[in-house]
């Protein structure tokens, strides 16, 4: 993949995070040690896939014309396109096979982006590569095994197994957000019932937090959205528990406690170095991150455990985009990046 001529530093892959609401852009060197021309666009999904992979592919050619004019390198130094995808991916394909909020199925996007950029694409989940970000240059950097947990509108995840990321047998390995944590309990967005999403992503967290006002329970909740409750979302629960409020503060430790029990079921199960968790939910600091150490150090084997370090991502806006480049250089050469 790489060219004797240039040294890592001075060899780039053009490192795509695909999101629902965004696209963020940026290249980085082989090495992890040089990133230009980062940029973030609205993905404008209702336009349509041939608009969005547009968008897309002008971006990265923008992003390509800076590394080349700022690194003082030749195009031939950019090497390739990684992407995160949402939903369902087939790598060997290069098809988006079901991306719900961008409403994409069976979509040939490593065709389409090779075509338009004229350079080699490879495709992941986006929770897979940002966990794959966080593993290369982020919180969980020197683990061996890692957990990756995503949460925002949803709760998404990534598993890596002897520094590779572990795909399952049909790319589809990862799904930590609907793990059953509770048998009859909440609908999931997915159909199932008492998935750990339905409880502890950010549009499950604003939820409950309604429905507890609804029941009459006192708040600062209410005076945070100008009495519009249908405004509340995660972050203004995080933001009431902040300033001490009784009602967040429990909302924010039950969130706690349920991905406490979803991150000891996987704990049990792989036997992890590091869980690494991301997204809005980190904003809610030793709030949440306090109790959820101790259900899982109540819920787990003892040795699973201590074994084991649970810590916030460390690259937000970014985990995505490094996790790509991480992936196209693993895809291509067999290999995780150094």
């Amino acid at each position: 993949m790489s060219s004797p001529s240039l040294s890592p530093a001075s060899q780039f892959i053009v490192g795509v995070d695909l999101g629902g609401t965004n696209i963020v852009v940026s290249s980085m060197s082989l090495d992890g040690s040089r990133l230009f021309g980062a940029q973030s666009e609205p993905t404008h999904a209702q336009e349509g896939a041939d608009a969005v992979v547009a968008r897309m592919a002008r971006m990265v050619n923008t992003t390509i014309d800076v590394t080349t004019r700022e690194a003082g390198v030749p195009r031939g130094a950019v090497l390739g396109v990684g992407i995160g995808a949402p939903g369902t991916v087939d790598r060997k394909r290069g098809l988006v096979l079901a991306a719900p909020n961008l409403k994409w199925y069976d979509f040939p996007l490593i065709d389409r982006m090779a075509a338009l950029t004229g350079l080699p694409v490879r495709i992941d989940n986006d929770a897979n590569c940002a966990t794959y970000g966080e593993w290369w240059l982020g919180a969980a950097r020197g683990g061996t095994n890692v957990v990756g947990v995503t949460i925002g509108t949803g709760v998404g995840g990534g598993i890596i197994v002897d520094r590779h990321v572990y795909h399952g047998s049909s790319d589809a390995a990862g799904e930590i957000g609907h793990i059953t944590i509770d048998l009859n309990g909440r609908r999931c967005g997915c159909g199932n019932y008492g998935c750990l999403e339905a409880y502890a992503s950010g549009s499950a967290i604003a939820e409950r937090a309604r429905e507890a006002l609804h029941n009459n329970e006192s708040s600062v909740l209410p005076s945070l959205v100008d009495g519009d409750v249908s405004r509340i979302t995660a972050a203004v629960v995080y933001q009431a528990a902040g300033q001490g409020d009784a009602l967040a503060l429990e909302i924010v430790r039950d969130t706690a406690k349920y991905l406490g029990a979803g991150i000891a079921n996987l704990l049990n199960v792989f036997n992890p170095d590091v869980v690494v968790i991301a997204g809005g939910v980190t904003q809610a600091g030793e709030a949440l991150f306090g109790p959820l150490r101790t259900e899982v150090r109540r819920r787990a084997f003892k040795s699973v455990s201590d074994s084991c370090r649970i810590v916030p991502g460390t690259l937000p806006g970014t985990a995505g985009v490094v996790g790509a480049v991480a992936s196209f250089i693993s895809q291509t050469t067999g290999q995780p990046p150094a």
